[in-house]
Formats: C-alpha cells, sequence, structure tokens
C-alpha cells in the first residue's frame, strides 16, 4: 500500500526541485512556466529509524521500506479549469493520488519569476484551491446529470441509494460554484463516504510544502501565513529548502550528510518531514516483519485488523489467516534481541480481532 501524493502548485514555485530531490532524479526545470509538460513518477523509500536499527540488530540480507509515490504534476494556473495554461490534462492526474503535497512559494528572488508578478502565499492558494473547485464542479454535474436518469430505474433499493448522492452533491455543488473547495462544507461521516464515490479532488488530505530559500528555513512571514491556512484546515505545512534538500541530496555518506543538516540547523532533512507528515495526514501506520532473510516495513490504516496486514503481506495470508506472533519494536529496544523479548513474556499470540498497533513487529501463521 504505497502513498501516493501529487505534488501541485503554481508555476515556479519549485516543485521540480523538490521532486528532483525526492526522487534523487533530474525532472525538467526552467525558469519559465509549464515546463513540466508530462507527470513526473518517482518512488520513494520512506525514513525510518526503527527499520535502520532492526538491521543492525537482524543483520538481514535484504532491507525494504515502505514506499512514498510522489507524482509531480505541472503547475496550475487561474483559469486552468476552463484550459488556460495546460488545463484540465493535468487535473485528471490529481484525481489519481490519494493525498495532494501543495507547494507555495514563500521566498522572494527577483531572478525566479512569478506568474502573477508578485509572492503573496494566501493568493497562490487560494488560486489553486479556486482552479481545484471549478474543476470539481465540472465533474459533480456529470455525476448529477448521470444520477438524474438513474431515477428512472425501478429497483427500489437503487433509487434510495441514488437519492441519498443527489442529496449529497446537491449539499457540496454551491461550494465549489462559489470556488470554494469541497472540504469546507460540513458533512456528517455518512455523507463523507457517499461523496467519495465522486472522486472529487478538493475531498482530498493536503499537505502544504512552504519552499523556502537559504534564509528562510528558520521561518519567515510568508511561511507564517501558511502555517495560519493549514492549522483552519486541520492539515499541517512543512518547510523546506529546494536548494538544500537538492544538495543534500546529492550526498551520499551519512557521515557527510549528517554534518551538512547540523551546518544549517536542522535534525532531518525537509523532505523526511514532508514523507512523516503525509503518513500522519492520511492515517497511515507501520508495521515491521524481520529476521535473518529480511527485514521490511509495511503500510497499513489506523484501526486495519491483523487479517488485513497480513493480506498485504499477500493475499493468501489474509484468507488463511490464523493467528500472528505479536511483539512491539520498543519491546525489542529494551530487552535488545528477540529471544529476550519472547523470555519476557513480551511476544503474545493475537487472533483475527487484534488491531495491528504502529511499529509492531509480527510473524503470521495461515493455512490455504
Amino acid at each position: 500500500m504505497p502513498l501516493n501524493c501529487g505534488i501541485v502548485g503554481l508555476p515556479n514555485v519549485g516543485k521540480s526541485t523538490i521532486f528532483s530531490a525526492l526522487t534523487r532524479a533530474k525532472a525538467e526545470a526552467a525558469n519559465y512556466p509549464f515546463c513540466t509538460i508530462d507527470p513526473n513518477f518517482g518512488i520513494v523509500p520512506l525514513p525510518d529509524k526503527r527499520l535502520d536499527r532492526l538491521c543492525e540488530i537482524f543483520k538481514p540480507k535484504r532491507r525494504v521500506p515502505a514506499v512514498v509515490e510522489f507524482v509531480d504534476i505541472a503547475g496550475l494556473v487561474k483559469g486552468a479549469s476552463k484550459g488556460e495554461g495546460l488545463g484540465n490534462q493535468f487535473l485528471s492526474h490529481i484525481r489519481e493520488v490519494g493525498m495532494i503535497a501543495h507547494v507555495v512559494r514563500c521566498f522572494d528572488d527577483p531572478d525566479v519569476v512569478h506568474v502573477a508578478g508578485r509572492v503573496d502565499p494566501a493568493d497562490d492558494i487560494e488560486v489553486i484551491h479556486t482552479e481545484l473547485a471549478l474543476a470539481d464542479l465540472d465533474s459533480l454535474d456529470k455525476r448529477l446529470e448521470k444520477l438524474g436518469r438513474q431515477l428512472k430505474v425501478q429497483d427500489p433499493n437503487l433509487k434510495k441509494d441514488t437519492e441519498k448522492e443527489i442529496a449529497v452533491l446537491s449539499k457540496i455543488r454551491p461550494a465549489l460554484e462559489e470556488g470554494r473547495p469541497a472540504f469546507t462544507v460540513c458533512l456528517e461521516p455518512e455523507e463523507s463516504e457517499v461523496a467519495r464515490r465522486s472522486f472529487l479532488i478538493t475531498l482530498k488530505r493536503e499537505l502544504f510544502v512552504c519552499n523556502v530559500d537559504e534564509s528562510g528555513v528558520r521561518g519567515n512571514a510568508y511561511v507564517d501565513i501558511v502555517k495560519k491556512i493549514a492549522e483552519r484546515q486541520g492539515s499541517e505545512a512543512v518547510v523546506i529548502c529546494g536548494k538544500f534538500e537538492a544538495e543534500l541530496a546529492d550526498i551520499e555518506d551519512p557521515a557527510e550528510r549528517a554534518a551538512f543538516l547540523e551546518d544549517i540547523g536542522l535534525k532531518e532533512p525537509g523532505l523526511a518531514s514532508l514523507a512523516h507528515a503525509a503518513y500522519r495526514l492520511l492515517g497511515l501506520r507501520t508495521f515491521f516483519t524481520a529476521g535473518e532473510d529480511e527485514c521490511r516495513a509495511w503500510t497499513i490504516r489506523a484501526g486495519d485488523k491483523a487479517p488485513t496486514a497480513a493480506g498485504v503481506i499477500h493475499s493468501d495470508f489474509e484468507k488463511g489467516f490464523i493467528k500472528a506472533e505479536v511483539y512491539h519494536y520498543e519491546d525489542l529496544i529494551q530487552y535488545g534481541s528477540e529471544a529476550a523479548v519472547r523470555a519476557a513474556g513480551r511476544m503474545r499470540q493475537e487472533g483475527r480481532d487484534y488491531v495491528v498497533q504502529d511499529g509492531d513487529i509480527m510473524f503470521f501463521k495461515f493455512n490455504v
């Protein structure tokens, strides 16, 4: 279950630079709008110090981290929903991702043009939100038209379900018509489930990425504006210096990387903060399998039970699930070895109703 994240924003905010640093690939970048014509895709390992420690303990033949898939989507501009710039061909790519990483320019540089002629994070965010909302309005109207035809069917259960969906979409439509995202509409949990059938872009979780220059790593007025907007949305904002991250991505030696971070006053790369924040917002969790052959991190959703976690490894594990041997990463660190964890009585046998916890180390028993 990879974390799928689309990188969006206005042209020249630093999306491609950040993507290149994420993937250690050189996505096309230049000082003019619409340089990125096709979306770039990159699979990035999720930084996890727990997996590093497991590998030190078990000394496996293979280390397999959880991964994040990033999609670098071309810059959207005012009027994109009506075909301005490169228009709707990119909006379709956004519909396919699990969440949105919205890169916002938080630096002044006269040598890097801004499509609006000035740096204004609040206005930039509003432009993107408006264009995505208007794109959703077009999609929603097409869905309502289809549902209207569906009302003519004779099946009473289908008709009732159709009426419910029409009511929910009709509740969302006025906000989209005003250029406001669908997430601003107060929906009951059941209504939210119904709304997801329409795959609206503006119902996706959104993480803000403040791209700063070298002097703005520790914050600036632009960053403060973005953080306030994120807080109002119940989201997060991470601060990244695209230039620093690009330089850091080219350093292979771990000691050199640590020294570089120390020199600029950071505890971890901004891109690691981005990946972890995305994980939190999507409600994802990590469990591990560990042994001499392989130490691997697996991604599940918060609240998933043991059979579902087993199914992430292989569908047969879920079908034939019997039980799971479970202990926690913190137990391993405390006692020093798997044998010591077992001797201390911290290894448990869990059944089908066990809710997997972040940091669990698991061994599944199954029969098919």
